[in-house]
């Protein structure tokens, strides 16, 4: 069986490089490629888009051809036993989706994990100097040639998770806050 697949896999990746190649009937071989995409292992879930969908692994068309022991035992199945068998996977579709929610939420945290290492996190006191960045839809925009930020400002306050509250320097401030990603510091 894994011969089988390894095969069909080694004989996707021919065809996609004859693809790159002879891009002319590109077409008629996105089908092979899109059963190797199906049926290749994610990393992120630990399963196949097929299986995730399907809840069974895909039956290769040589597998049809030549029964294996999972063609014929389907084959031989009466009414009762095949409905038996079919809930039994669909309870195996709903227990293997909770597998990949799993899967995936422990790999976005060792992503998040591995990005955190590498961010330095901004620290706001109050009386420090900001540009703020105009944005296109914003009145004060006027065409290509303005100037990309305004300021300086001086942080009236500090809010949570980096918004913050921006004073112009006669000492008016604004109500809406703003993110701090839109801010970068004022040197005069």
């Amino acid at each position: 069986m894994n011969r089988v697949v390894e095969a069909v896999n080694k004989n996707i990746k021919s065809i996609l490089r004859k693809i790159v190649d002879n891009h002319k009937q590109w077409q008629k071989k996105l089908t092979f490629a899109l059963l190797g995409y199906r049926t290749t292992m994610r990393t992120s879930s630990e399963a196949t888009p097929y299986m995730l969908v399907y809840g069974t692994k895909a039956v290769i068309l040589a597998e049809v051809e030549i029964p294996s022991l999972r063609v014929i035992k389907k084959a031989k199945l009466d009414d009762v036993e095949w409905i038996r068998v079919r809930q039994e996977q669909l309870m195996f579709i709903d227990k293997k989706k909770m597998d990949v929610v799993c899967h995936g939420q422990l790999y976005q945290n060792r992503m998040d994990n591995a990005f955190n290492k590498r961010v330095k996190p901004r620290q706001f006191t109050r009386g420090s100097w900001f540009s703020k960045k105009r944005f296109p839809y914003q009145e004060e925009a006027k065409g290509k040639f303005a100037p990309n930020w305004k300021g300086p400002y001086v942080v009236h306050r500090a809010l949570s998770v980096g918004a913050l509250i921006l004073a112009e320097m006669d000492g008016r401030f604004s109500t809406k806050p703003i993110n701090s990603k839109a801010i970068k510091r004022y040197y005069a």
